[in-house]
């Protein structure tokens, strides 16, 4: 039971060892060194040095003070482009260097894996020359500009700095257009909550209306006396016809007595 315990306990140290060992921090890397106060700096300051610590082997081409000077005066994020091609996504010393069988090798540059690098602009092109080691853009067309100076630091096989005498600027570099910002997430919209069906209002009881008949023509009985109403026109043109019988009855009566003095006149003459 004992020695599966100490067999754990060695595994366990082991992993320990192994993962501290591919851990390493460039900004603590640097700060041992004066001459790299500036290039540190804008690792820190572009987001570089973070992007640096998260991978497990790199070779960063370091620029002391008097190197980097033209690059503090461009905005920031051309100067991290720049600054991520000088970082190698392998592990390159002094050592490995010299055993480079061909006359020129390209490697693959932190700008490449960004997604922003065009053409070959995240590439480099190191090259064994009769003046030694000298670093360009992978660009065709690109100069050898740099010049290796001297090994800083080396933790084999996750990081290498080496020193080198002046920056590489990758064709164009400087005049591409800003990477878009990331796309917003669309929000989802908030799902309808199900609200229960609202209850219509019972329907009162209502008595059904007994239907009422529609009133007949002609009087209506009642009790009582009955108050004259008004008719239309014929009961209007009654003092008219009173009228004309009265004048008939008028000149019957002058008429008969227009008879009678006849008559008497008729007699008085016949005596």
């Amino acid at each position: 039971m004992d020695s599966k315990v100490s067999s754990l306990l060695f595994i366990a140290i082991l992993c320990l060892i192994s993962s501290t060992s591919t851990a390493f921090n460039i900004t603590k890397i640097l700060a041992q060194s004066p001459e790299f106060v500036s290039f540190n700096d804008l690792l820190t300051q572009s987001g570089l040095a973070k992007e640096m610590s998260s991978r497990e082997t790199i070779t960063v081409l370091a620029l002391d003070n008097s190197s980097i000077g033209g690059l503090n005066g461009r905005p920031l994020d051309i100067a991290k482009r720049i600054l991520s091609a000088h970082v190698i996504l392998d592990y390159y010393d002094q050592i490995k260097l010299s055993k480079l069988k061909k006359a020129s090798t390209i490697v693959t540059t932190l700008f490449q894996a960004s997604g922003a690098a065009d053409d070959r602009q995240g590439f480099l092109n190191i090259s064994r020359t009769a003046e030694g080691i000298k670093f360009g853009s992978a660009v065709k067309g690109a100069p050898l500009v740099a010049s290796l100076v001297k090994p800083v630091y080396a933790q084999p096989y996750n990081i290498s700095v080496l020193q080198v005498s002046e920056p590489i600027e990758a064709p164009g570099i400087d005049t591409m257009a800003p990477p878009p910002p990331p796309a917003a997430v669309p929000k989802k919209a908030p799902a309808p909550t199900a609200k229960s069906p609202s209850k219509a209002p019972a329907p009162s009881k209502v008595e059904p209306s007994t239907p009422t008949e529609s009133p007949t023509e002609g009087p209506v009985a009642a009790d009582g006396p009955v108050a004259d109403v008004p008719t239309a026109s014929p009961l209007a043109d009654a003092p008219m016809a009173d009228e004309t019988t009265a004048e008939a009855a008028s000149s019957q009566v002058h008429a008969g007595g227009a008879v009678v003095v006849i008559g008497l006149l008729a007699c008085m003459m016949g005596f």
